[in-house]
């Protein structure tokens, strides 16, 4: 953060601390989603050191939180004004800067494997399943994948086993019972609710990953309960 104003580190470091928590912020002219008023959770900010009028700040926050708005917003406060001069990602979710890999050497991974059969590139290629090590997990039964796979929600009794730490609103991971990852979704229940409940919806399908008819369809389409019922 480059900051408009000569202001003493310790002011600084008093004035972050005030971000942290659900902010409002309302995206940048140039900025690619629409420009309406929203929230976002800053869950730490840390001020490692100042050099001048330029700060180096180490932030935690929610996805979709705009940093340049962040400093921006800091710099009113702060009564001198600040401007983002640089921004580093560091992480993401499970993901750190100990396990990128550049898109230069991916690609020479691919051309490796392509033209001579170098398995490099397994290196590389992560199972989806690594991404959502950080969320609580639920394992449901097979005869509840494909219909989540079709975008259904899941119900109580589709659930064979879940982790502890599940809690409404939050987002969690579905998967079979080999631990392949079917969808991402939101829970309606706490865990011990799930446990407790005998029927109702469990978790609200957000983003389905399997493919369809990977698991066989144990359940029955409209056409197929119309066809059953005709005489």
């Amino acid at each position: 953060m480059r900051m408009h104003g000569d202001v003493g580190f310790e002011q600084v470091k008093m004035v972050c601390n005030e971000f942290t928590g659900p902010v409002y912020q309302r995206p940048p002219v140039r900025s690619s989603v629409k420009r309406r008023l929203r929230i976002r959770r800053i869950h730490s900010i840390e001020a490692l050191e100042m050099d001048g009028r330029n700060v180096l700040l180490k932030i935690r926050c929610e996805s979709g939180t705009y940093i340049r708005k962040l400093c921006h917003d800091i710099g009113e406060v702060l009564g001198c004004g600040a401007h983002m001069r640089e921004l580093r990602r560091i992480g993401s979710g499970p993901f750190t800067e100990e396990n990128i890999v550049t898109l230069h050497d991916l690609k020479d991974a691919y051309v490796f494997w392509m033209e001579e059969g170098d398995l490099t590139i397994k290196k590389f290629l992560l199972p989806a399943e690594i991404a959502v090590q950080h969320l609580p997990k639920i394992f449901v039964r097979d005869s509840a994948v494909d219909a989540i796979c079709h975008g259904a929600d899941l119900a109580v009794p589709g659930v064979v086993k879940l982790e502890e730490g599940i809690e409404p609103g939050g987002m969690v991971a579905i998967l079979t019972l080999k631990g392949e990852l079917v969808a991402l979704g939101s829970a309606l229940m706490s865990t011990e609710q799930v446990i407790r409940e005998k029927k109702g919806l469990a978790v609200k399908t957000k983003r389905v990953i399997m493919e369809k008819g990977t698991y066989p369809p144990l359940w029955k389409k409209k056409e197929d309960a119309k066809s059953d019922s005709s005489p």
